[in-house]
């Protein structure tokens, strides 16, 4: 997840046009995630899918905005696993938050979540997810965004948080679904975003794309 600053969500699409019928196996989608958070979301959207991690460095370039990392680690994730899985039609996904121009990803240790916690506390921070859809030769690329406002939070309740574990493996260093859901007075856009998928907009791709 990354933080631009105080500024209206907004989702953009680059779609492309898939033909009606596809010579794929359209049966069940291929989700380039380990994430146990968006294997969660489609199963409660009700969209079969299979899980095949794709393993890729996942750090930002330099000069890069959070929306274009977003985008581009979802295509290179929806690309790797599309390149094992040619007949099928791959998922893949990436979350970034962005605060004061600061991307940031998941905490490297104890001390670099901390220092994410302290960036978002007090402050409205937005919430980026890229979504790659691959069929084929072809993809289709949009990402969403969401305004998310956090608490002030004290070094104890930083301290204490971390101490759970939570953080760890979360862009930002926490989970709107969690404990730190107690910390989270507002936001403006997708839940299911912050979360880690935009499902509402998963499934306009997939309906795009021919895709039932």
């Amino acid at each position: 997840m990354r933080f631009l600053s105080r500024c209206s969500p907004a989702s953009r699409q680059r779609l492309l046009t898939f033909p009606p019928v596809h010579p794929y196996n359209v049966s069940v989608l291929v989700l380039a995630s380990a994430s146990p958070r968006r294997q969660e979301l489609l199963r409660d959207a009700g969209i079969a899918f299979e899980v095949h991690p794709a393993h890729i460095t996942e750090d930002p370039l330099p000069d890069e905005t959070a929306k274009d990392c977003a985008e581009r680690l979802a295509r290179e994730k929806a690309l790797t696993v599309a390149r094992a899985r040619p007949k099928e039609v791959v998922l893949g996904a990436d979350t970034v938050v962005v605060v004061d121009g600061q991307i940031l990803g998941k905490p490297r240790d104890v001390a670099d979540a901390a220092r994410m916690l302290r960036l978002l506390s007090g402050c409205t921070h937005q919430v980026i997810t890229g979504v790659c859809l691959v069929v084929g030769a072809q993809s289709s690329v949009a990402s969403e965004a969401t305004a998310v406002t956090m608490s002030q939070l004290s070094e104890k309740e930083i301290g204490d948080y971390i101490a759970t574990g939570e953080p760890m493996d979360k862009a930002g260093a926490y989970a709107i679904q969690g404990i730190a859901s107690r910390w989270i007075p507002r936001i403006e856009g997708d839940y299911n975003n912050v979360v880690g998928l935009p499902v509402a907009l998963v499934s306009n791709m997939l309906e795009k794309a021919g895709i039932k």
